[in-house]
C-alpha cells in the first residue's frame, strides 16, 4: 500500500509540472517515443532493414510495407527504426564530448582568470569564427566518414559555446559569500568548482545540453545526405533521404517519411529544451526575455 500510495504522488507530482510547462511535457514525450522506438527496433521492426527484395521495388505504402519500400525493395519503416538509433547515438555521445569539454574549459577560464582566461578564451574565439559546418566537413574528408568519426568531431568542434556559457556563470558565481566562506575554510580549488560552482552553474548548460542534441542530429543527417556519413547499406535517416532523391517524382515516400522523422525529432528537443529553459529560469516566461 505504501508503494501504491508513493506511485500515486509520483503521478500526481508529474501530472502538475506537466500542467505547469507543457513544453517538457510535449517535448519529453514525443522523445521517449523516440527512444523506445529506438531500443526496441530489431522487435517491433517488421523487416530486416537490410533485406533486400528485387520483386518490391518501389512499393507505395500498404498493408504489407506501411511506409513503402526503396529502390531495392528494403522495407522504409524497419529502415527508419534503426534509422533512429543511430540519429539518438550521434547525438547523446556528440553532446556529451563537447558539454565535458566545454564545461572544462568554461569552469577554468572562469574560477582561475588571469593568463589561463586570456589563452582558453582566445582559442575559444578561434573556433568560433571558424564556421563549424565546414569544419567539420574538412575533417571527415581527411579522416573518413564512419559512425564514430562523426559523433567524436561534432564532440570535438561544437564546445566554444558551452565554454563561453559555463564562463559567465562561473565568474558570476565565484564571488558570492558561499564561495568565499569555501575559501575561508581551506577548500582545495577543485573541490570548490566541482561541488559548489559547478552544480550551481548546469541548469542553463542542461538546456543547451537538450538543444543541442537536435542540432547534432541535424549535422549527422546533412553529413550523411552528403555521402560522408553512416555509409550504406547501414540505415541512417541522411543517407536514406540521399537515396531517395533520385526518385522524387515517382517514390515520394522515400524522402517524405525520413525528412519527417529528422524534423519531428528536432522539434521535440527544441520543445523539451524551451521547456527546460522556463523551469530553470522562470524569470524569461512572460517577462519578453528570450535572448
Amino acid at each position: 500500500m505504501h508503494n501504491l500510495k508513493d506511485l500515486k504522488q509520483t503521478y500526481r507530482g508529474m501530472v502538475r509540472a506537466a500542467r505547469r510547462h507543457p513544453l517538457i511535457a510535449i517535448g519529453g514525450g514525443m522523445v521517449g517515443l523516440l527512444f523506445v522506438l529506438a531500443v526496441l527496433a530489431s522487435v517491433v521492426s517488421p523487416y530486416d532493414p537490410d533485406r533486400q527484395a528485387l520483386t518490391e521495388r518501389l512499393l507505395a505504402p500498404g498493408a504489407s510495407h506501411w511506409m513503402g519500400t526503396d529502390q531495392f525493395g528494403r522495407d522504409i519503416l524497419s529502415r527508419m527504426l534503426h534509422g533512429a538509433r543511430v540519429s539518438l547515438s550521434v547525438g547523446l555521445v556528440a553532446v556529451s564530448i563537447y558539454v565535458t569539454l566545454g564545461v572544462l574549459v568554461g569552469a577554468l577560464a572562469g574560477y582561475y582568470g588571469g593568463w589561463v582566461d586570456m589563452v582558453l578564451m582566445r582559442l575559444v574565439d578561434v573556433l568560433l569564427c571558424i564556421p563549424t559546418f565546414f569544419l567539420i566537413l574538412m575533417v571527415v574528408a581527411f579522416v573518413g566518414p564512419s559512425l564514430l568519426n562523426i559523433m567524436v568531431i561534432i564532440g570535438l568542434t561544437a564546445w566554444p559555446d558551452v565554454a563561453r556559457l559555463v564562463r559567465g556563470e562561473i565568474l558570476s558565481l565565484k564571488e558570492r559569500d558561499f564561495i568565499q566562506a569555501a575559501r575561508v575554510i581551506g577548500l582545495r580549488d577543485g573541490r570548490i568548482i566541482t561541488r559548489h560552482l559547478l552544480p550551481n552553474a548546469l541548469g542553463p548548460v542542461l538546456v543547451v545540453s537538450t538543444l543541442g542534441v537536435g542540432s547534432a542530429i541535424l549535422v549527422e543527417s546533412g553529413l550523411s545526405f552528403l555521402g560522408l556519413g553512416v555509409q550504406p547499406p547501414s540505415a541512417s535517416w541522411g543517407n536514406m533521404l540521399m537515396e531517395g532523391t533520385s526518385h522524387l517524382l515517382d517514390a515520394w515516400w522515400l524522402v517524405t517519411f525520413p525528412g519527417t522523422a529528422i524534423f519531428l525529432t528536432v522539434l521535440a528537443y527544441n520543445l523539451l529544451g524551451e521547456g527546460l529553459r522556463d523551469l530553470l529560469d522562470p524569470r524569461m516566461t512572460g517577462s519578453g526575455r528570450h535572448g
